[in-house]
This record gives structure tokens, sequence and C-alpha cells, in this order.
């Protein structure tokens, strides 16, 4: 074999070892995670570019993916018509003061169940757990009978009182504040601090990662709601988007498609900002409390 055949043959040789490492490396697992990862995006993608059209290019056959004719006319519709800050003044009034009460409250008992002794504390750790395994839907009559019975039916607080303190937000912050050294409360304890002062000085400032983290899942589930704000908020004063987003994309005859999609598309937007403005912390997070 003379040296330009042994020199043309490894060129060839090199692309196949590459393309062995590449199938037996990660690179078939990055393919793969590819493609779920473009079947995954699709439908945001239909929603957004759908938001753009009109109802006879949506129901046209065979269907599109861009718009012949892009226009806003869906979003001006809910901006104008559809009256959309009073629904998103409300949707986020409840989902912000939810999130709030659930950071602070979530805590405090987290704390408590993680640090401090007191009698029947195993017990009511238990009953958190069990809260967790337990539909919402069991629970929504009683609840809303409560609320009725307290006259706060069809206002702010009948949406945010009952989700002020999730179990998942107390088994987040106990799981992570477990983790934080005694010695740094023993050492505040000699020094003269009360519990309040160790839980806001110290240990409260330690839990940046399962506070994002709860704040995340907190503001998605309240965001999201929908069959409670149907029931509890009674006028249209009071509606949050996902009802709105219901009830008002209908026209006399069928669903106006367009306007659901343009509707659709403004609540998905801020879960998504918060999401990337917080996924580092979010990742911490889970991966600090050992939630798998």
């Amino acid at each position: 074999m003379t040296a330009t055949t042994v020199a043309a043959s490894r060129p060839q040789s090199n692309k196949q070892s590459l393309w062995r490492r590449f199938v037996k490396g990660r690179g078939l697992s990055y393919c793969v995670l590819a493609v779920i990862g473009v079947f995954w995006i699709f439908p945001f993608l239909w929603m957004a570019l759908g938001s753009l059209k009109t109802q006879r290019e949506i129901l046209a056959k065979p269907p599109k993916l861009l718009p012949e004719h892009a226009s806003l006319a869906n979003f001006a519709k809910w901006f104008g018509e559809l009256n959309f800050g009073t629904y998103f003044t409300n949707s986020m009034v409840v989902a912000v003061i939810t999130v709030l009460g659930n950071m602070v409250f979530c805590s405090m008992v987290g704390y408590a169940l993680a640090k401090m002794d007191f009698a029947g504390k195993n017990i009511l750790f238990g009953a958190v757990m069990v809260t967790l395994m337990v539909p919402s839907v069991a629970t929504f009559v009683p609840l809303f009978v409560i609320i009725s019975n307290m006259g706060l039916a069809n206002s702010y607080a009948a949406l945010i009182l009952p989700f002020l303190c999730q179990p998942i937000g107390v088994f987040l912050m106990r799981q992570f504040i477990s983790g934080i050294p005694d010695a740094l409360m023993e050492a505040a304890r000699v020094d003269g601090a009360g519990e309040l002062r160790i839980f806001f000085q110290i240990v409260l400032p330690q839990c940046g990662p399962p506070l994002a983290t709860l704040s995340i899942l907190t503001f998605l589930s309240s965001w999201n709601n929908f069959l409670w704000p149907l029931v509890a908020a009674q006028t249209e004063e009071k509606y949050t988007l996902p009802v709105a987003l219901s009830l008002y994309s209908t026209g006399q005859n069928a669903t106006n498609y367009s306007v659901l999609l343009a509707g659709a598309v403004l609540v998905v937007t801020p879960i998504l900002l918060l999401f990337v403005f917080l996924q580092r912390y979010f990742i911490q997070g889970v991966a600090g409390t050992g939630i798998k």
C-alpha cells in the first residue's frame, strides 16, 4: 500500500470513528431529545401563529402553519371588547398574593416541623403528607360552603384564602430547612435571638432555591386555576383569565378559535417569563429538597 493510499484512507476511517463515537455516546440521546422537543414545542408554535390568523384561515382545509395575512385583531378584541385588563388584574392580584402567602406561611410551618420540638409534630407532618394524596375535588364542596357561610363569596378573599398555605409548599420547605445546620440556630439563641428573628434573619435568607421553586409552582397553580374561580367569582368584575377565556371565546353558534388562541397566548406568556427568570433557582430547589 502506497503512502497516498494510506493518507486517503485515514480521513474516511476518522469519519467512521467519529460517527461511532456519536452513536455510542450522547449524540443519539440528543437527537431523540431534539425530536421530542420539536413535538413538544409545535402546539405552542401553532397557538402563537394561530392567534395571528382569522377564523377562516384556522378552519381551512388543508391547514396551513403560517398565516396568510398576520393580524393583531384578535389581541385587539381582548384589550378592547373583552376587557382584558380587568381579568389580567384579577389573575395577577390573586396569583401574587397567593405566592407571597405560601412563601411566608409554608416557610414558617416548614421551619417549625424541621427545627422545633413540640408535642404532635410527627402527627402534624403525617397529616400534611396525607393531604397531598387527597384530590382537590373531594374538598371542593365543603370549601365552598365554608366560604359562603363566612360571606366571602365573589371576593378576592374567596379566591385567595383557601390556597395561602398548601401542603406541597410545607413539604418542600420542610425538606430544605432540615438540611440547614442546627449550629447556626443554636449560636443565634445563645446571642439572645428569638425564633422569629432566627427565622427571618438566618433561615429565610438561605431558602432562595426552594422559595423560587415554590413561587413557580404556586403561581402556575393559581394562574391556571379554573374550576374554583368559576364558582367563587360570581360576577364579571372578579373573573380571572382562565374563566374569561372559556366564557368569552365563543360566538353565537361556534367557538371563535382565533380569539381563543390569542387569549391562550396572553395566559401562557406570564408563566413562561416567570419560569425563564427563575429557571436556575427552580432546578436548584428541586434538587436540594429531594423531590424526584
